[in-house]
């Protein structure tokens, strides 16, 4: 029983075919997809975090600092290191302290064990806007990283389009050519099976079918491309057969495309403006005064026995206050560096004027194409009815015998062009419409 299940299944396998295991991708499916495996658009999101994580570096200076020190010394006496480090009082110093202490003192010992340690606290409390203006700075250059993101997910889905369409034109040429291919050898097979098989008219057609099976050969091929680059971009296994769900349009309704207000090429450029401008004042508030206020505390210990020297009582001491640093001079240094920052803000101001000219003109040539195309589509699509009508009458002729192999060859011809011409058409409108949604979504 077994057995029969085993041959039951490799029969269905044989009439289903490959088919039967492949993968069916939309349009949204295959934008989603390359959306998630987007290098560019991870790049985009680290950079995002990237901008957060300097606000954080840029608001850390607003805050209290707390510094720490710990040391140890030892003392060691040069002329005989065996000895501790130690003076030798003079006789009327010695006699001076026998006198207080009732024993003659000719040589004083140094400790020569000492520990250190201590802390120090400082809070900006006014800096003229150093730190404000840096962290409002930073602050745009986030909204910078945020719209960079937006303007890199616009392109990762207009090239997403660019890539499913362009991969579902070339599935509809191999039909085409297909086809093309198969009424060669249909005319052929009229011509041979109806015992009139003129020399020049084989000829022909054999040369016909020729250069048919090569534009099939190159169509298969730049499919099999397109659907391999497809499957790059969208993380899909090489070996998983594709197929392209989404049919191209019959008809295209109108785009109802307002005036561009608003993009993210606009967006990061008027807050780099934003930013320069921010780092001027900060430049500039460096040449001015800053008032902290400042505590410390310190601990010093000594003896010239190393474990007694916790034993005693030893040295603190502490104080707390207020600290002004005025900037003297710096050689020009903030009035320099506010230049810089200004000349870079007058460059960003022309880039996105410039920007802005551009951009709208390439929308609006966008929506003009758009329109164009789709008012041309109708008279493409009836040119191209007209021209299988007049392949059908060939056809019929030439299997009466009343026309050349030449004549149905160009007929042929000219339909294979139109079909080709439709297809990209559709492609062209289709596209127009991603280039504008891509501009001012």
């Amino acid at each position: 029983m077994r057995k029969l299940s085993g041959v039951f299944f490799a029969l269905c396998v044989c009439l289903l075919g490959q088919d039967a295991f492949s993968m069916d991708l939309s349009l949204n499916d295959a934008i989603e997809k390359i959306l998630n495996e987007s290098q560019d658009l991870k790049k985009a999101d680290a950079n995002v975090k990237k901008a957060e994580a300097s606000l954080d570096v840029a608001n850390s200076n607003r805050w209290f600092n707390i510094q720490g020190s710990a040391s140890y010394m030892n003392l060691i006496n040069v002329e005989n290191p065996t000895k501790s480090y130690g003076v030798d009082l003079p006789p009327e110093l010695g006699g001076l302290i026998a006198k207080f202490t009732g024993a003659q003192v000719d040589y004083l010992d140094v400790p020569d064990n000492i520990f250190m340690a201590g802390v120090s606290v400082t809070q900006p409390i006014y800096t003229f806007g150093k730190i404000g203006n840096a962290v409002d700075a930073v602050k745009s250059a986030i909204k910078m990283s945020e719209a960079g993101r937006e303007q890199t997910v616009r392109e990762v889905k207009y090239a997403a389009a660019d890539i499913y369409w362009t991969a579902k034109m070339t599935d509809e040429i191999v039909k085409i050519s297909q086809q093309d291919l198969n009424q060669a050898i249909a005319a052929k097979k009229s011509l041979t099976s109806a015992g009139r098989a003129n020399r020049s008219n084989l000829v022909k057609i054999e040369s016909d079918i020729a250069t048919k099976e090569i534009n099939l050969s190159d169509a298969k091929f730049n499919r099999d491309t397109a659907h391999r680059m497809l499957k790059i971009l969208a993380g899909i296994d090489m070996d998983e057969e594709l197929v392209l769900t989404e049919e191209f349009p019959e008809t295209f309704a109108d785009l109802n495309a307002g005036e561009l207000k608003s993009t993210p090429q606009w967006e990061i450029l008027e807050e780099q403006v934003a930013m320069y401008e921010k780092n001027v004042k900060a430049q500039r508030a460096g040449a001015y005064p800053t008032l902290a206020a400042t505590a410390s505390y310190s601990y010093i210990a000594m003896d010239k026995d190393f474990d007694n020297m916790f034993n005693r009582d030893n040295m603190q001491s502490a104080y707390w206050g207020l600290a002004l640093q005025v900037p003297i001079f710096s050689g020009g240094l903030h009035r320099a560096n506010a230049t810089v920052e200004a000349m870079n803000a007058e460059a960003a101001r022309q880039d996105l004027d410039k920007a802005k000219k551009m951009t709208t003109e390439e929308y609006n040539r966008a929506i003009e194409k758009y329109n164009h195309l789709r008012g041309n589509l109708k008279d493409l699509e009836n040119a191209r009815n007209l021209a299988a009508k007049a392949y059908s009458f060939s056809r019929d002729r030439f299997a009466a015998g009343q026309t050349s192999a030449i004549e149905l060859a160009e007929v042929s011809a000219g339909l294979y062009q139109l079909d080709m011409a439709l297809l990209n058409a559709k492609y062209n409108i289709l596209m127009s419409a991603e280039s504008v949604k891509k501009l001012g979504e």
